[in-house]
């Protein structure tokens, strides 16, 4: 018992393994969160501190990272990438126009290496072949695109 008392640092070490090993098991993120506060009343003992000081360090810690990290791993966990089906995902992309768009005659344009029906999504505009287009928005099978701006030398 005598040793226990000099080395307080291998409980508070011991008691962080176990908390570690059990939240492997619930994955709630609570006891890691607790780990982390035996190892920093592990690392109090290792400076000398009283027992007490210790556990206050410990249970300080503890809450402190149950407060104000956990909810943050938490939230990151639970959300993910927006996931967009069908041509929604289309809609910001560039294409290359390969027949003439105006809005009177709809044109064609090279989009994700399929061809698509086009309009211009400004009905003043004239678009040409070869030119770059952004999508605005999709309408049934037609992609309502806009010319991207170039730089001219």
């Amino acid at each position: 018992m005598d040793w226990l008392g000099d080395n307080q640092w291998a409980g508070w070490l011991a008691l962080a393994i176990g908390l570690g090993v059990a939240e492997m098991f619930s994955l709630d993120l609570i006891l890691i969160m607790l780990a982390v506060g035996a190892i920093a009343g592990m690392l109090t003992g290792v400076l000398g501190a009283p027992f007490l000081l210790q556990v206050l360090v410990a249970a300080g810690a503890s809450v402190a990272m149950l407060a104000l990290v956990r909810p943050g791993i938490v939230k990151r966990l639970h959300t993910g990438p927006d996931l967009q089906l069908g041509h929604g995902k289309l809609v910001g992309q560039r294409g290359v126009v390969t027949e003439r768009i105006t809005y009177d005659e709809h044109g064609r344009i090279r989009l994700a290496g399929e061809i698509w029906s086009a309009a211009p999504y400004d009905e003043h505009l004239t678009i040409t072949p070869g030119e770059t287009v952004e999508v605005f928005e999709i309408r049934g099978a037609t992609a309502y695109v806009h010319p991207v701006p170039t730089l001219e030398s």
